[in-house]
C-alpha cells in the first residue's frame, strides 16, 4: 500500500479566517430647512439656494416660493456633518449680508 507523504518543509496552507458579515446601518440623515421672515429678500434666498445648496435656478425659485407661502422650505437631505456645515454656512452668509434668515436641520 502506498501512503501519501507530505513535504514537511511545506506546511498545509491554512484557510484565512473570515470575519462574520455584519449589517452596517446607513448614517442618519437630516433635513435642512429655510424659515420665512419678513426681512430677507426673495433674491437673497434664491442666491443662498444656488450658492450653498447648488440648486438650479428653477429649483431655487420653487423652494423660495415654498418658504414664502408655507413659511418653511426643504433645501435638501444630508448626513449630519454636511447638514451642520450647510446650516452654519447659510447663517454666516445671511448675517454677513444683514439678513435674519433662519436655517435649521431636523432628523429625517
Amino acid at each position: 500500500m502506498s501512503e501519501r507523504v507530505t513535504n514537511p518543509a511545506k506546511p498545509a496552507a491554512a484557510k484565512p479566517r473570515q470575519a462574520p458579515h455584519r449589517q452596517v446601518d446607513p448614517p442618519p440623515r437630516f433635513r435642512v430647512l429655510l424659515h420665512n421672515n419678513h426681512y430677507t429678500t426673495m433674491d437673497f434666498v434664491v442666491y443662498v439656494l444656488e450658492s450653498v445648496f447648488q440648486k438650479a435656478h428653477y429649483d431655487a425659485v420653487r423652494i423660495m416660493l415654498a418658504v414664502h407661502k408655507k413659511g418653511i422650505g426643504l433645501c435638501g437631505i444630508f448626513c449630519a456633518e454636511v447638514a451642520e456645515t450647510k446650516v452654519t454656512t447659510v447663517r454666516k452668509l445671511a448675517r454677513n449680508n444683514g439678513y435674519p434668515l433662519r436655517c435649521s436641520m431636523e432628523p429625517e
